[in-house]
């Protein structure tokens, strides 16, 4: 039998304690040591793109990297952090998502849910007692995994190259129908003479009305001050411009996002939650793996004429 994700924290946690592994490695391994036959190591998920075993061991440590437990150096290779050797030191006999709510990294990132306007807020006791409706429960997965691929996307771009981030920018707001049919609609700057703005969108076919850009690639805690946005509001004057984008990685402090209100010139400020949640909706860093159809009855269909 296939253990589920949460069983699997534990043991995939341990897996990584004295040096950086690979995961598919640890994928072997744990197969072994859970007794797994051939079916159940060959098993797919239902949109037959991925093994079970295998979703549920990445599953299991996205998870306790969201907690801060574990951390990814390169690509497909994962460590523990010394937070999560403190957990192994402490001989836990479980790890699941009860246990990982004691860390403040996990509880920000559970918390990241936005309900539609239409929708009640159900937790995860619910669900975990079967309280929950199916659509419920359905929609509450689809905000997690929304949620987990948001970190990841993040995670990506701050290691990124500051080129490339600014180049991310530019691609999601063509995505998102800024800029026209024109091919270069949209540009990269951040070069000498370019008084610190780092990208343009045309909003038109000539460019009569244009939006600059500003991109800081900052690590998490690391927020955006007043200050830079008033130099970057100094940097639309220079350019006589009307409007300004203002993205990052991270978040702005209070007094930012005030000075983006007191300001004369129209500037939005895109924090990185916002900026993953435009990634996937546009589909920048991302695809579409599976769709699934939610059907209900058709009333008039049975009216009787």
């Amino acid at each position: 039998m296939i253990p589920d994700y949460q069983t699997l924290m534990l043991p995939v946690l341990k897996s990584a304690n004295d040096q950086p592994v690979q995961t598919q490695a640890v994928i072997q391994r744990l197969a072994d040591e859970f007794g797994l036959s051939v079916e159940d190591r060959g098993q797919l998920l239902p949109s037959g793109k991925q093994r079970t075993f295998d979703n549920r061991v990445n599953w299991a440590k996205s998870y306790l990297k969201q907690a801060g437990l574990l951390t990814y150096p390169s690509r497909g290779v994962f460590v523990v952090t010394d937070d999560g050797r403190k957990v192994i030191a402490q001989k836990v006999d479980r790890i699941d998502t009860n246990f990982l709510m004691g860390f403040e990294a996990f509880r920000a990132f559970r918390s990241r849910r936005h309900l539609d306007e239409d929708e009640t807020e159900v937790s995860d006791e619910e669900v975990i007692r079967g309280d929950a409706t199916p659509d419920e429960t359905l929609r509450i997965a689809h905000r997690q995994i929304d949620s987990a691929l948001g970190a990841d996307l993040l995670e990506r771009v701050r290691a990124s190259s500051p080129q490339f981030f600014e180049n991310v920018i530019v691609a999601l707001l063509l995505a998102m129908g800024y800029g026209g049919a024109s091919e270069d609609a949209a540009r990269v700057l951040g070069r000498s003479g370019d008084n610190g703005v780092d990208g343009v969108i045309d909003q038109d076919p000539l460019g009569v009305d244009q939006i600059y850009v500003q991109a800081k690639r900052y690590a998490l805690g690391n927020s955006i001050s007043a200050g830079e946005i008033r130099d970057f509001f100094g940097a639309l004057n220079l350019k006589k411009a009307q409007k300004g984008i203002f993205f990052t990685t991270s978040s702005f402090t209070p007094s930012a996002v005030q000075t983006a209100r007191d300001l004369s010139t129209r500037i939005v400020l895109i924090d990185g939650e916002q900026l993953s949640n435009l990634m996937i909706k546009y589909g920048i860093g991302c695809r579409t793996e599976e769709v699934l159809h939610l059907k209900k009855i058709d009333d008039e269909f049975f009216e009787e004429i």
